[in-house]
């Protein structure tokens, strides 16, 4: 009895040192200290160049490797990605532009998309009026 106690103890000890190492507090250096007064955009906070050559950053994704022991992906041609991947930054019309058009004549995606927002929407103004009740 006596001895799981300890343990249990001596276990929640380690985890506490465990958890103050990692939300340890670290200060900034004492030459990093603006002038009194001074305001942003001293000469010292210019960005520093990238130390990646141009040649690298064209050809790799850099910082896209989740992998410990892996590279980066190299950067493919346009064929080598599916379609669907070039039209994700599409603009897709809003719930008013859709409210304006007429619903038996939107394609199917876009009809999608308005019983989605105007779902939303009536879920939104059922809560305020509920909340000001």
């Amino acid at each position: 009895m006596a001895m799981s106690h300890v343990r249990s103890v001596r276990s929640h000890m380690v985890c506490s040192e465990a958890v103050g190492l990692v939300f340890k507090r670290a200060f900034a250096a004492a030459g990093g200290k603006a002038k009194k007064g001074s305001k942003g955009g001293a000469a010292g906070d210019v960005p520093k160049a990238s130390i990646l050559s141009k040649e690298v950053k064209s050809t790799t994704v850099v910082g896209a490797n989740i992998l410990k022991d892996g590279a980066d992906p190299k950067v493919l041609a346009d064929s080598e990605y599916p379609d669907w991947l070039f039209h994700l930054l599409d603009k897709r019309p809003a719930l008013s532009e859709l409210r304006r058009k007429n619903v038996e004549t939107l394609p199917y995606e876009d009809l999608k998309r308005f019983v989605k927002l105007d779902n939303r929407a009536r879920i939104k103004e059922n809560n305020s009026i509920k909340a000001k009740n």
